[in-house]
């Protein structure tokens, strides 16, 4: 029996307009990304680095644009947050223990807080009981210890507890540790169809 669910956020819980991100950094001169640019997100993620060195670090590539118009083209990111979707978490928290726990950036976050405002990421936040970002913890999905590190802080039961994430690395590494995996195909099922999938 189900005790707890921890969520991911981006495209589960929140839409990723995964393309017109990649079209916003082409129309400001960076094709695609290098490997120095995912290690670079990779550091700002676990909060390595700070904001500002990630988008000078950006910049470094294309030197003619302006850090606001980087951050502008990082933040196309972010998409719709439907509220059948907060509506379902609200629902779920009479039954269960929700967490959040999501590979981000504080830029990212501060743009989602930006775009739903303040009463609907209030609504959200209070919805979990603890909500875990990487570069808070100094750690990403899938590294066991996230993971762990939520079951022991909470006292979770590995085997009661769903984790849902749209990267099957993710799932996987989860479900290594014991617990229930939903790894939710994007385009294909939605979180609105969690109680069809039997787990619940």
């Amino acid at each position: 029996m189900i005790q707890a669910i921890i969520f991911d956020f981006g495209d589960v819980l929140i839409d990723l307009n995964k393309a017109e991100s990649l079209e916003a950094f082409r129309k400001i001169g960076l094709e695609k990304p290098n490997e120095q640019l995912l290690e670079l997100n990779d550091a700002f993620e676990r909060g390595k680095i700070t904001e500002n060195a990630f988008l000078s670090g950006i910049q470094s590539f294309i030197p003619t644009q302006s850090i606001e118009t980087i951050k502008a083209a990082w933040n196309t990111l972010i998409g719709d947050f439907p509220l059948e979707r907060l509506e379902l978490l609200q629902m779920l928290k009479s039954k269960y223990k929700l967490f959040l726990l999501t590979n981000t950036d504080i830029i990212h976050m501060e743009a989602f807080e930006e775009e739903v405002g303040a009463s609907f990421a209030s609504a959200f936040y209070q919805c979990f009981e603890k909500v875990y970002y990487s570069h808070e913890m100094g750690m990403r999905k899938p590294d066991p210890q996230v993971y762990l590190t939520i079951l022991r802080k909470h006292d979770l039961i590995a085997e009661r507890t769903l984790f849902i994430d749209d990267k099957k690395e993710n799932t996987d590494a989860a479900a290594q540790l014991g617990l229930q995996v939903w790894n939710l195909q994007v385009g294909k099922e939605s979180i609105m169809n969690l109680y069809d999938k039997g787990i619940l």
